[in-house]
C-alpha cells in the first residue's frame, strides 16, 4: 500500500512540475500529442513586449512600441490577460482594441458595474 501511495505522490509531483514548466517543455512535445490536444499547439508564452507586438497586442490606442522606445523595465503585459484578449480576438473575430473592451466590460460586469461605469447595486449612492 505504501508503495502505491509513494508512486501516486511521484506521479502527482511530476505532473505539477510539468505544469509549472510547461512553457519550456511545449517545444519538445511531439506533433502526434499536439494533434490530440489542440490547446498544446496554441500555447505560446508572450513574455516580452516585442513578442506581444509580434502577436498583434498593440494598436494606435494601446501603443506597446512606446514602452520599448521609452525603455520600460517591465517584462511585458500580464500573461493571463494577454491570453484572454487573444482568445476573445480568435473566438469573436474582433481586433485588439475591441477584444480589450470586451474583456474590460466582462470584468466590470463581474464586479457589479455596468459598461458606463455606474454601479448596478440599487443601494449605491451615485449623486448627492
Amino acid at each position: 500500500m505504501l508503495f502505491y501511495l509513494s508512486l501516486l505522490a511521484l506521479i502527482c509531483l511530476a505532473g505539477l512540475m510539468a505544469f509549472r514548466f510547461r512553457s519550456a517543455l511545449a517545444p519538445y512535445v511531439p506533433e502526434r500529442v499536439k494533434e490530440l490536444f489542440p490547446a498544446l499547439r496554441n500555447y505560446t508564452p508572450l513574455s516580452t513586449f516585442a513578442d506581444q507586438i509580434g502577436a498583434g497586442m498593440s494598436s494606435s490606442a494601446f501603443d506597446i512600441e512606446a514602452n520599448i522606445r521609452d525603455g520600460d523595465s517591465r517584462a511585458g503585459l500580464d500573461e493571463r490577460g494577454t491570453q484572454e484578449v487573444k482568445d476573445i480576438m480568435r473566438r469573436e473575430r474582433v481586433n485588439f482594441d475591441q477584444a480589450r473592451l470586451i474583456r474590460h466590460n466582462r470584468i466590470l460586469a463581474q464586479n457589479g458595474i455596468d459598461p458606463s461605469g455606474m454601479p448596478l447595486d440599487s443601494k449605491a449612492v451615485t449623486h448627492l
